[in-house]
């Protein structure tokens, strides 16, 4: 039973219950930065901040580094970008009422520390550094940060004591989160910038229920969410009781601000009967910030449990997103690719029409002597399904002069690859064209994981010369799942199945196959996966099963095309381990294994 009664209204939510249960409205404000933006990022978090004070909530958790946007990389070195960022954080607490706000920001004292600042009424009442500095995968947090040292401090918010983490701080057991429940902490608000892979949902799920069950602690989990480069931040923020129970997520790939009541109940009872045996209990400092009251906010604000996507389902949203914020975020407005009619160039062109509107993107068919007909008659097809206009050119006129142009200098040669690499330079000219003309549309490449890998793709040629390589990180085998998610999404063939089901072909020769160059993708794929993303050597690969010959091939091929993957563009992150910032590979490289 509550302590006190309703108001005249019958709308009073009761804070502070007799059983010793407080009840704290907390909004979880998944939100899409812009690195280096602190002006909108400011504006970003006063108009979520707004919200959650109209919402009468107790707390606004936002992400890391919400102020500079994640990750500022060598921003970091520049003095004027740290001072305008602690500039910038000051401004949002200035602005903040009772709804305390925790929100990142770039510290600096005699070294830069990755923050949070806690605020209320118009100040800063303290500070967390983070403790815990990734440097692997795509983190290079100890390129710039000093760990945080300080002592650990609770703050009172609403009555609850709360303790203050970053993102890694959480995925280690013995973490600060360990010493802040043992201090007296019933509950944790951990802000964040985690990247997202395929999986990376329920993996977080897992490892967050495990510290919130060890800690009997509730957690407040905040993430980012928006594109940067080649990083996509997914959101689905979550809150976990002290049972590590979820009681509320968030949509992935979207902004979102998730308001709840959490019934915070004392902790100790269950810590003295865990059968782990209790832990020391450290003396923390406590900093007051807003005590419990009583608040006319109507009806209980329930968790909402968000349904998990499918994979394909999720990668596909990544992509959307990942492609849609490169392309605002670096102040384009159109987007412009060769469409072959083929699975890769349709793919993207159903990405981009969901990330930028069909009105916004020109497609462009490029056909030569040795295109189909069938491919042409794909791509028209594709296009009136999606409402996108396509513009034919023809390369002939081009391809043509250029081979009478190289006559004499090939004379006595036969074809062969070089005038094959020809057609596709051609077709990247013509695109890079259209987009310097127009100034505003952004070149799409639609070359795919496992041709990347193998170097199955023409250097300066239209696959790997544009702006944003869009399922630069997605196998040949995801491209047809992602496919097929597309379509049952519609509830048509929006990708004609034609396009779907015929063999992969660049058509640069007369009757090309794929796998007349490389063992079917179905082979190819694992091989790959193994050797690139899990860093399996040729023996262990042989040793799995697969042929001798076939494994040695595939990994000579993708050692030596680190050339070239070092000149594509960037492209959306879905994996593990991409190419570029995930697996840095010297170009130079005498070892092979």
């Amino acid at each position: 039973m509550p302590a006190r009664g309703c108001n005249a209204s019958g709308a009073v939510r009761q804070s502070t219950y007799a059983d010793g249960v407080t009840r704290l409205r907390v909004a979880a404000c998944q939100i899409n930065t812009t690195v280096g933006d602190l002006d909108g990022n400011v504006e970003r978090i006063q108009t979520a901040l707004e919200e959650a004070e109209a919402a009468q909530c107790d707390v606004a958790v936002f992400p890391e580094l919400a102020i500079t946007g994640y990750p500022p990389e060598d921003l970091l070195l520049k003095p004027g970008f740290i001072v305008d960022n602690r500039e910038a954080m000051l401004r949002v607490a200035r602005s903040t009422r009772r709804c305390t706000a925790v929100l990142g920001f770039v510290d600096a004292g005699q070294d830069l520390h990755n923050a949070a600042a806690v605020c209320a009424n118009g100040q800063v009442h303290g500070v967390y550094r983070k403790r815990l500095l990734p440097n692997y995968a795509v983190f290079d947090e100890a390129r710039y940060f000093t760990p945080g040292s300080e002592p650990l401090a609770l703050y009172v918010i609403g009555g609850v004591r709360a303790g203050i983490s970053i993102c890694e701080d959480i995925w280690s057991p013995s973490g600060p989160m360990a010493t802040q429940a043992a201090g007296g902490a019933e509950l944790i608000l951990n802000i964040n910038a985690s990247p997202y892979h395929a999986g990376r949902v329920a993996e977080r799920e897992r490892m967050l229920a495990t510290r919130a069950a060890d800690a009997s602690c509730g957690l407040v989990y905040v993430n980012q969410v928006g594109g940067q480069d080649e990083l996509v931040f997914d959101g689905a923020s979550i809150v976990i009781d002290s049972n590590g129970d979820v009681v509320a997520s968030a949509p992935q790939f979207d902004e979102h601000i998730m308001i709840l009541d959490m019934d915070v109940r004392p902790t100790f009872r269950k810590r003295l009967l865990d059968p782990r045996g209790r832990t020391s209990s450290p003396s923390l400092p406590v900093v007051t910030v807003t005590q419990s009251e009583e608040h006319d906010t109507g009806a209980r604000r329930q968790g909402v449990v968000t349904a998990p996507r499918s994979k394909p389902e999720e990668i596909y949203a990544a992509l959307v997103l990942g492609t849609r914020d490169y392309v605002r975020k670096n102040g384009f407005t159109d987007v412009v690719l060769g469409l072959s009619g083929g699975i890769d160039s349709s793919l993207v062109t159903a990405i981009a029409a969901d990330a930028v509107g069909p009105e916004r993107v020109h497609c462009v068919a490029l056909p030569s002597r040795y295109s189909s007909e069938g491919s042409i008659t794909d791509a028209e097809k594709l296009c009136a399904n999606l409402g996108i206009e396509l513009r034919t050119i023809a390369i002939e006129p081009a391809f043509g002069p250029m081979l009478d142009l190289l006559a004499p200098s090939f004379e006595g040669t036969d074809p062969d690859i070089t005038e094959e690499n020809l057609q596709g330079r051609i077709r990247a000219t013509l695109l890079m064209a259209l987009a310097n003309k127009f100034r505003s549309w952004l070149v799409l490449i639609c070359g795919n994981k496992s041709e990347l890998a193998v170097g199955y793709t023409t250097i300066y040629g239209v696959d790997m010369a544009g702006g944003f390589a869009v399922i630069k990180d997605v196998s040949k085998t995801m491209v047809w799942q992602l496919a097929l998610a597309r379509n049952e999404m519609a509830g048509y063939d929006v990708i004609p199945t034609s396009v779907i089901e015929k063999p992969p072909s660049a058509e640069l020769r007369p009757d090309q196959r794929d796998d007349q160059s490389l063992p079917a993708y179905e082979v190819l794929d694992p091989i790959v996966e193994a050797y690139v993303e899990d860093d399996r050597t040729i023996e262990e690969l042989i040793d799995d099963g697969h042929d001798p010959m076939l494994v040695r091939k595939v990994a000579r091929m993708i050692d030596v095309a680190e050339w070239k993957r070092r000149q594509a563009p960037v492209g959306v992150r879905v994996t593990e381990k991409a190419f570029g910032r995930d697996r840095r590979m010297p170009i130079t490289n005498g070892y092979r294994g």
